[in-house]
């Protein structure tokens, strides 16, 4: 059975798409993705807040993105169609939560993205010593339009800069978690006491956004080879070296620094490798971060753009916006337009102030696609291939969404759940504008 509202007949735009991301590529995609920015400042972060005992926050933010990677890998082996969790909504669903979904993800995306922007231009400019007020807009600029031409240029070249971007984040973190392992002084990881278990999920639901980037990770998927294997392997390769990463990166970092970790909420990892190993090993680390979160860029506006091509494919959007590069075969207007709007975003907002917005967003798109996956398993929505199967039948779909519900319960505040409000009765209005008007279509 193919998935309702699929749009791969042959005459759609997803067809004129080149299918070349491979488990490497798309791997290499999700990782680039999650780890962008927050794992370079989180450590202080979750430490202030519950001390030596911060890793317990990691911990239960892994078994909750654990639990929705599973459901992702599912859905994703069903549905295999550009616009991801746009697309696994809109099969399990139907077109008005698709679009509910699709609007969510692209707003977290361009938020994110313009967060990341700012804080890229504020570590270069760290870096080099430049403190003039153009400098900061001018490097925005300069990044955001380099990341988006290279994706404009080709698939190929956009999931290449992913690849060698994780690469060059991936060394300096493995290195400061190896050698910076020697540094460890074990009364630093001593634990008092345990923490009261709502202090935990509230931790765990500020830090949660750094393990978050999958569902736009996965937007390509109608260029994805192979979905009902390359998705899940994918996923789950990617999402195990996250982890890994992530406890290893807390643990080290609160093992070099202790008490003094909270008092260094700019740049912790950078300020633990130089108390371990001098003022050279700092500077690489803030380059690190600097190359992370470019990575995290070019990975979103590879990600990003397909979502405006869905909504565009689907007449949500102004179907300009789902074409088709004529020689690169990429979506080029979307790609510019998905750039334009984070830049602009970026330049108005601080990084706190767009992280608020993003959090929920996210955590309701979790929620959903944890319950399509199972209604795509009840449709019987499948691909030519055998799709993956969740173990246990309802029970993980279940468990993530009470997982959900109980860190959006620890965290979330009035002023979220107004923005979120509001988001909702606009992507609802350009719904209601759309289906009006092919009624009318329909009846003249």
């Amino acid at each position: 059975m193919i998935a309702p509202g699929s749009a791969q007949g042959p005459g759609s735009s997803d067809t004129k798409l080149v299918r070349e991301l491979g488990v490497r590529q798309l791997a290499a995609l999700i990782f680039n993705y999650i780890v962008g920015a927050g794992i370079f400042v989180l450590p202080a972060l979750a430490a202030t807040r519950l001390g030596s005992t911060a890793v317990l926050a990691y911990l239960v933010c892994a078994v909750i993105v654990g639990l929705m990677v599973l459901c992702f890998a599912e859905a994703g082996s069903r549905v295999a169609v550009t616009g991801g969790p746009y697309a696994y909504a809109e099969a399990a669903f139907g077109s008005y939560v698709a679009f509910i979904v699709g609007a969510l993800t692209l707003l977290s995306g361009v938020l994110a993205m313009g967060a990341v922007s700012g804080l890229f231009a504020a570590s270069l400019l760290a870096l080099t010593g430049v403190s003039s007020p153009v400098a900061r807009p001018l490097v925005m600029l300069s990044v955001v339009g380099a990341v988006a031409w290279i994706n404009i240029r080709g698939l190929k070249g956009g999931a290449r800069t992913v690849e060698i971007a994780t690469v060059i984040k991936l060394v300096p973190l493995a290195g400061f978690v190896v050698f910076g392992a020697f540094a460890v002084k074990l009364p630093n990881l001593t634990w008092p006491a345990l923490p009261p278990a709502s202090d935990v999920f509230a931790t765990a639901g500020l830090i949660i956004l750094a393990f978050a980037g999958i569902e736009s990770a996965l937007q390509p998927s109608g260029e994805v080879r192979n979905p009902e294997r390359t998705v899940p392997r994918a996923a789950l390769l990617a999402m195990a070296a996250v982890v890994v990463l992530y406890v290893s990166v807390q643990l080290v970092a609160q093992g070099i620094l202790g008490a003094a970790l909270v008092n260094e909420g700019v740049a912790p990892l950078a300020s633990a490798a130089g108390a371990a190993y001098g003022p050279l090993a700092r500077v690489l680390m803030l380059a690190a971060a600097a190359a992370s979160m470019f990575g995290n860029l070019s990975g979103a506006v590879l990600a990003g753009p397909r979502s405006i091509f869905a909504l565009g494919r689907d007449s949500f959007l102004p179907r300009v916006l789902a074409s088709v590069h004529p020689v690169h075969r990429t979506p080029h207007v979307a790609v510019l337009s998905f750039a334009a709007a984070a830049l602009a975003i970026g330049l108005s907002g601080s990084f706190e102030q767009l992280a608020i917005l993003v959090n929920l967003s996210v955590l309701a798109v979790y929620f959903v696609i944890a319950l399509a996956a199972w209604r795509l398993r009840v449709l019987n929505v499948r691909l030519e291939g055998e799709p993956f199967g969740l173990p246990g039948g309802p029970l993980i779909p279940v468990l993530a969404c009470v997982a959900i519900s109980v860190v959006i319960v620890a965290t979330v505040s009035a002023v979220e759940v107004a923005a979120m409000a509001a988001a909702i009765a606009v992507a609802t209005a350009i719904f209601v504008v759309r289906w009006l008007r092919f009624r009318a279509a329909e009846a003249g």
